[in-house]
């Protein structure tokens, strides 16, 4: 449910096409719906503006085909995060039209493609092995708002590689940098633009980068005032902040 959808609803009602009794049913689950092991948020929409999303890990195929399948009656775009193939292929019974981006490890079904942003949001990997997490946070994004631009593998061991994309950069409303290891390429990409910079810590590095920790304290700590920080490997923590930015 959002407010367009209520007022279409309402509009229905108002002029016979729908009766009370059935506009009430259509109400039944809202604000939410309850399915034993889960309680799916379709309220979610109408309060804060972005749909309930489905955090896949320790779900079995089947709840997660369930909870997928009473999102997508609403009719809006549905995300799985952090799925896996066992439960793609639950969901696609259930959903012939979901698609799974394998990089980003998402289930994604996509109805609405209205543009939401008023710009552009730029996805920038430090290394190849941050991909996963860039592409979960450039997923996330372009199912909340669209406008979305990749940029990667531009770590500041090879500084020129990120300075070759400086006007690109450069036309953003929001960024986010995903970066591991010693996490310095937030705080560059921040000295370069003034926009909010979102950085993401990923988990890449040698021991001493303590599966993220490192990289995480490294942002926490940066120097360029424009620079905040999500948790280690939230992608999709970054991608969701990013869209709700680029709305304003």
């Amino acid at each position: 449910m959002n407010p367009e959808s209520i007022r279409k609803l309402l509009e229905e009602v108002r002029a016979g096409k729908l009766s009370p009794d059935e506009g009430v049913e259509r109400l039944r689950h809202l604000p939410f719906e309850d399915l034993g092991f889960a309680k799916v948020d379709h309220h979610r929409t109408l309060r804060v503006g972005m749909p309930e999303v489905v955090f896949g890990p320790g779900k079995t195929p089947a709840q997660m085909a369930a909870i997928f399948r009473k999102l997508a009656k609403h009719g809006k775009n549905v995300l799985a995060t952090r799925a896996t193939e066992e439960q793609f292929s639950a969901v696609k019974k259930v959903s012939r039209a979901a698609k799974f981006e394998a990089s980003a490890r998402a289930i994604v079904l996509r109805r609405d493609h209205k543009g939401y942003g008023k710009g552009l949001i730029t996805v920038i990997s430090a290394g190849t092995s941050d991909i996963p997490v860039a592409e979960e946070a450039a997923v996330t994004a372009d199912v909340m708002g669209k406008q979305v631009e990749r940029i990667y593998d531009v770590g500041v061991a090879g500084i020129h590689r990120l300075l070759a994309h400086r006007e690109a950069i450069s036309r953003s409303r929001v960024a986010i940098v995903c970066a591991g290891m010693e996490g310095a390429l937030p705080s560059v990409v921040g000295g370069m633009i003034g926009i909010p910079v979102i950085a993401v810590p990923t988990s890449v590095g040698y021991g001493a980068a303590f599966q993220g920790l490192a990289a995480l304290l490294g942002m926490m700590n940066s120097c360029a005032s424009n620079v905040t920080v999500v948790n280690i490997d939230n992608g999709f923590g970054a991608g969701y902040v990013a869209s709700l930015i680029n709305r304003l």
